[in-house]
């Protein structure tokens, strides 16, 4: 072929081309295959937990609308039992212990780190004589990423001081006792809750705190509850927080018999 012909052949290659595009673009749209769009699924309950522990990790809006009415409320003395889900199940199980003025801000599965962020607005805002501490057990659990002890202690020693500093007296509850976890299985919980707790009955001392044992009240042969206290080894039965019930009332009555803690300058500030 000569050099003439192979660049007229070369000049009809995109003409060809172009004819075939042209006759492509011609395909009506609607014959053209459409993928079908998979409709929205309806929220799950577990990832609208995730979706709450993304935008409010601590729960703060848990109490929000409570937290109003009682911080207006006359009645005294006024105690706030902060907590997880024992504090929580304490309220829900045996509504006639808290009284008027005896307020329940426990909410189920929080570690020492989540309370601490809520510290603020669930106890001090309200303004009681007392506040108890419970908390612990999640930690151990995980429920929010491995906690040295060390780590743990520190949360206690800023919820006591936060306390302490806004003219609060504090009551360190002991961790109840719990041989296991039933949703952390393998986890080996009887001696770390009873080194925790010899930590908390010796800060109590050393910080003019009263310590609440419930682990000695509540405790089997074993390093877990007396049978019939709880419903899973952690969480106690109506029999369990009756038990609870009068280790919590002489905790009360001593509490509120101790001189109030010297506000800080800075917590008096507006």
């Amino acid at each position: 072929m000569t050099l003439r012909l192979k660049f007229l052949s070369l000049l009809a290659l995109p003409a060809a081309v172009l004819a075939g595009s042209a006759a492509a673009q011609s395909v009506p749209v609607a014959a053209l295959p459409v993928a079908p769009v998979p409709a929205p699924a309806a929220p799950s309950a577990s990832s609208a937990a995730d979706l709450r522990l993304h935008t409010d990790w601590a729960w703060t809006a848990r109490y929000r609308d409570a937290n109003l009415a009682d911080a207006a409320g006359t009645a005294r003395p006024r105690i706030v039992l902060m907590g997880d889900s024992i504090t929580q199940g304490w309220y829900d199980l045996d509504r006639a212990f808290f009284t008027p003025g005896r307020i329940g801000r426990g909410i189920g599965g929080q570690t020492t780190s989540q309370m601490l962020l809520r510290f603020r607005q669930d106890v001090i805002d309200l303004k009681p004589q007392v506040v108890q501490i419970m908390a612990g057990t999640n930690d151990i659990a995980g429920n929010t990423g491995p906690m040295t002890d060390e780590q743990v202690q520190g949360n206690f020693r800023s919820m006591v001081e936060m306390a302490q500093a806004h003219g609060i007296r504090v009551i360190l509850a002991s961790i109840p006792p719990a041989d296991q976890f039933p949703w952390r299985p393998g986890l080996d919980t009887g001696p770390r809750i009873q080194r925790l707790n010899a930590w908390l009955k010796s800060y109590a001392a050393s910080t003019g705190s009263v310590y609440a044992d419930y682990w000695t009240a509540m405790k089997g042969t074993g390093l877990g509850a007396r049978e019939g206290l709880t419903s899973d080894h952690v969480h106690p039965t109506l029999a369990g927080y009756e038990v609870m019930n009068k280790v919590a009332e002489a905790a009360f009555r001593q509490a509120l018999a101790l001189p109030a803690p010297n506000r800080l300058a800075s917590a008096r500030v507006p």
